[in-house]
């Protein structure tokens, strides 16, 4: 009887979970303690399984819908014929802070903030002040990295669309794992509306030179974190050295996957000051930012322009020019 239960119980991640229902979830806990958050996932984080050579983790926009990101990069891994060697990953940042957001949480479920230094940039919980955004991130990296579960696992896809654009593009800078995973890990920013200046230069209009911010006195919040790299707060890349954010975020691999019809201002589009001292566009951001690192910096980060995709995650992350990128060979 027992031999016949395991044998049930491996037949049932033999192939992958593609459903966006709790058939597909599981929870990652967080601090040591009952905190805890959920994840989508094609396959579980904690069974041994060699057949992964790659994961994706995909992490959702401003309505915090990890289900349809999920169904999307899903959507992805089966164009890319790469849903049986993947682990795709979309977490859920949930939020209930009686103001914009109105998540139904479960019991010890993280509530993230969604305003300020929020999810999108590590910002601190709302329910447990000793963990951010980016911890959580961190230990799904942590558990992809284990030999002992993912013995073949190859490379690491961080990937996000809108707010989850500005979670990635921070992220990178930020992270504290990077370097210590053993596993190669790789960035796609997709359509965010800003980003974290390295320094107080911005754009020009015609978006190819850059140059001291002219219009500092009346944006006096342009080069404050998560638009620049000053009064970054309490959260996940608070104590990190300047220097130190500058140096990893032109150090490793990132792509900024572009919208060639994301122009238009929808879509939760910021248009506050410091993020229109970026570019008058999520296009014309993305592509300025590019440009300003690799010139200035001396990164080698890519922009690829999706042709006929505006704000919508689904056309981004389904298009040809996208699936060889997040899901490397």
């Amino acid at each position: 009887m027992r031999a016949f239960l395991f044998f049930l119980s491996v037949a049932a991640y033999a192939g992958p979970c593609i459903t966006s229902n709790t058939a597909c979830t599981e929870w990652v806990s967080l601090g040591g303690g009952p905190s805890r958050s959920l994840i989508y996932r094609t396959y579980p984080l904690q069974a041994k399984n060699d057949g992964i050579v790659r994961a994706l983790i995909m992490v959702h926009g401003a309505g915090r819908d990890a289900d349809n990101y999920f169904r999307s990069a899903v959507a992805a891994a089966f164009l890319a014929d790469a849903l049986d060697d993947t682990i795709v990953i979309a977490p859920r940042f949930a939020s209930n802070d009686s103001r914009g957001c109105h998540d139904t949480l479960a019991p010890n479920e993280v509530s993230w903030s969604c305003n300020g230094d929020s999810w999108r940039s590590g910002g601190t919980s709302l329910s447990n002040d000793h963990l951010t955004s980016y911890d959580l991130a961190d230990d799904i990296l942590r558990k992809l990295a284990r030999k002992d579960v993912f013995p073949n696992l190859k490379a690491i896809v961080v990937a996000g669309h809108s707010a989850g654009g500005q979670f990635v593009t921070r992220y990178e800078m930020a992270n504290k794992v990077h370097d210590t995973l053993g596993v190669p890990v790789s960035y796609i920013v997709s359509n965010p509306s800003s980003y974290a200046y390295p320094d107080a230069n911005r754009p020009a209009a015609d978006g190819k030179e850059f140059r001291a911010f002219g219009d500092s006195r009346n944006c006096t919040t342009y080069d404050r974190w998560p638009y620049g790299l000053q009064n970054r707060g309490g959260g996940y890349a608070a104590q990190i050295p300047d220097d130190a954010l500058k140096k990893q975020l032109a150090a490793r691999p990132t792509v900024y996957l572009l919208g060639e019809i994301d122009i238009l201002p929808l879509g939760g589009f910021d248009s506050s000051c410091p993020a229109m001292a970026q570019g008058p566009t999520r296009l014309a951001r993305g592509q300025a930012f590019g440009a300003y690192v690799n010139q200035k910096y001396g990164a080698q980060h890519k922009v690829t322009v999706v042709p006929l995709c505006g704000h919508n995650a689904r056309c981004m992350f389904t298009a040809e020019p996208a699936l060889p990128i997040l899901f490397p060979k």
